[in-house]
């Protein structure tokens, strides 16, 4: 079991990276293999809308992209971690996002998901609102932690000594590993839940 950890800043070993690296941290303590990818400081171009991946499978810009989608189609979950810019995350990390859950060519269906943010003070709400919606999209259960999965500081130092950001990303991590454990066992006995065959689309414009 393994679970993909993005980190979304353009910084490899910051305030984000600190917060994913605790995550990971109990993940592995907890018998799951982690693997953390910078790409936030990537020149990652947003969709086209082009539907090129339809056909080849992939996006049609050979870049990040395609680098992480095999990654995330082997993973058993997926945690996105980006810095608060203007009370959203790093546009880097969401172009990213938008061309990997759409051109991907398999389904992440119950894989496990979860978003983590960093901030220096605020906007870290509507930045994880903004990040979850990937997961709820693709039908991928979301762990949750006893608050909000968010640090606080303007170093990873500072982050550190965000006692309460901490635990909250330990108890992320923890509660992370339990879930795909049981989402698996579940999975071995029983199958996935039943799945309609036919995506049903309502358009209101007539």
């Amino acid at each position: 079991m393994n679970v993909l950890l993005l980190n979304g800043s353009p910084n490899a070993n910051g305030c984000t990276y600190t917060a994913l690296a605790t995550v990971a941290g109990e993940l592995e303590r907890n018998g799951i293999a982690t693997d953390i990818i910078h790409v936030g400081h990537k020149d990652i171009r947003g969709c086209l809308g082009c539907g090129k991946c339809r056909e080849l499978g992939r996006c049609i810009f050979d870049d990040m992209v395609n680098e992480v989608a095999p990654k995330l189609e082997a993973a058993d979950g997926l945690v996105v971690g980006s810095p608060v810019y203007y009370a959203g995350p790093n546009g880097t990390l969401t172009n990213l996002l938008d061309r990997l859950f759409f051109s991907a060519g398999y389904s992440l269906r119950m894989k496990v998901g979860a978003a983590v943010c960093s901030a220096r003070r605020a906007g870290t709400t509507a930045t994880l609102d903004r990040l979850n919606k990937y997961f709820t999209l693709a039908e991928m259960p979301i762990v949750s932690s006893r608050y909000w999965n968010m640090v606080y500081g303007h170093t990873p130092d500072e982050v550190r000594r965000d006692e309460e950001g901490m635990q909250i990303m330990r108890v992320l991590g923890r509660n992370m590993a339990f879930l795909i454990r049981a989402i698996a066992a579940e999975r071995a006995a029983n199958g996935l839940p039943e799945e309609e065959p036919q995506r049903i689309n309502t358009n209101f414009i007539r």
